[in-house]
């Protein structure tokens, strides 16, 4: 067999490598999810779950906090494609995403036990908003810079206050109340938002 036919007959290292990275992501996640708080969690912990080597786990973390916020990171999905026609249609599908989200037990679970210990892991949580957090920020600051700009919506608006009352209000009702079956919801936030509280 000459070099060229074994280089061949080789697997292609990459999809080897995605799936022993997804193992370590979801071993994390499992591991937090079953109540393992992040100051008890270990690489070794998490390499025996995955079933991989140590190594093979600080070949791509540096540390066991980047490992856990890649793994957090990996609950959200990536923001949802965007129809820039409307901004009130945008917002919509952004906060509806986040009621969706709210409804995965899973997930809800694991942020829990983790964000309990934020302010123990400070430089964890600032690559997880960095990783997670700040692209969905970046999306709905454009939407309504966006409206603004179109006359969409009012001409002194604060988008930061803006995005403040449409994710604290879908947040405060993930906390507190049951979204999961409340289709509507993200609309009555959003139009209530635009519309305001006053006569």
């Amino acid at each position: 067999m000459t070099m060229q036919d074994a280089a061949a007959a080789r697997p292609a290292g990459r999809p080897r490598s995605e799936k022993a990275e997804k193992a370590i992501v979801e071993a994390t996640l499992d591991l937090i999810g079953e109540g393992m708080g992040i100051s008890e969690l270990s690489i070794e912990a998490i390499a025996a779950r995955a079933g991989v080597g140590k190594t093979t786990i600080y070949r791509r973390w540096s540390n066991k906090e980047d490992l856990v916020a890649t793994a957090l990171a990996a609950l959200k999905a990536p923001v949802p494609p965007l129809a820039g026609e409307s901004v009130r249609d945008d917002l919509v599908t952004m906060i509806d995403q986040m009621r969706t989200e709210s409804g995965q037990v899973r997930t809800r679970c694991v942020m829990n036990i983790a964000m309990s210990e934020s302010d123990r892991y400070p430089h964890l949580f600032d690559k997880f908003r960095k990783l997670a957090i700040e692209p969905r920020r970046a999306a709905m600051r454009a939407v309504l810079e966006r409206g603004i700009a179109n006359g969409e919506l009012l001409p002194g608006l604060d988008p930061e206050l803006a995005m403040a009352m449409l994710s604290g209000t879908i947040i405060w009702y993930t906390k507190w109340g049951q979204v999961e079956d409340d289709a509507g919801l993200a609309e009555r936030i959003v139009d209530q938002v635009l519309s305001g509280i006053a006569p």
